[in-house]
């Protein structure tokens, strides 16, 4: 069996440091890009909502619009029409 020495034990403690700095690190990368990604999805539905208000507004619009078609329809009435006299 091979004898454990304090310098063998520092070897094997920096190398586990060594690896826990690479593992912060790639974790805070990770972090970072989940914060990008809520980041995009919020900014894809503010974009959602802004397209609903556009099209709530363009359907009022055009309800108003068929509601004057509708009136002045019925305010047109039909005439006879014109006969010149003989």
């Amino acid at each position: 069996m091979t004898e454990v020495t304090n310098e063998l034990m520092y070897e094997l403690l920096k190398k586990i440091h060594q690896r826990m700095d690479k593992f912060e690190n790639a974790l805070g990368e990770a972090k970072h890009e989940i914060v990008a990604m809520r980041l995009q999805g919020l900014s894809t539905q503010t974009d959602i909502n802004n397209i609903y208000a556009v099209t709530a507004r363009i359907d009022q619009r055009l309800e108003r619009i068929e509601q004057r078609l509708e009136l002045r329809e019925l305010a047109e009435k039909p005439q006879a029409p014109y006969t010149p006299p003989s």
